[in-house]
């Protein structure tokens, strides 16, 4: 098993497994079961989803394509502060 995405929460890591998953690729959440330490176990880097070798390119570009942390391209005018701008 390969890491594929370092998971900032359990819900990230759910997130990324589901998308794999429905991709056809067998998941492992590496720490899951570490979660209920939080408190007594350094919390970065706790998580991670791994994936087999073999499916590692594939499941690669299916995180990437997830594009987490990207904030959406503004689409012109009717953006979420459309009408806030001064006249």
């Amino acid at each position: 098993m390969k890491p594929v995405y370092d998971a900032a929460n359990l819900i990230d890591a759910h997130l990324v497994r589901h998308a794999l998953e429905d991709a056809g690729i067998p998941v492992f959440i590496r720490g899951e079961a570490l979660t209920g330490g939080i408190g007594e176990l350094p919390v970065h880097g706790m998580l991670q989803v791994c994936v087999p070798d073999t499916a590692w390119p594939v499941a690669d570009a299916v995180v990437r394509a997830l594009e987490f942390g990207q904030p959406p391209e503004p689409d012109g005018e009717a953006g979420w502060d459309a009408g806030l701008a001064p006249a």
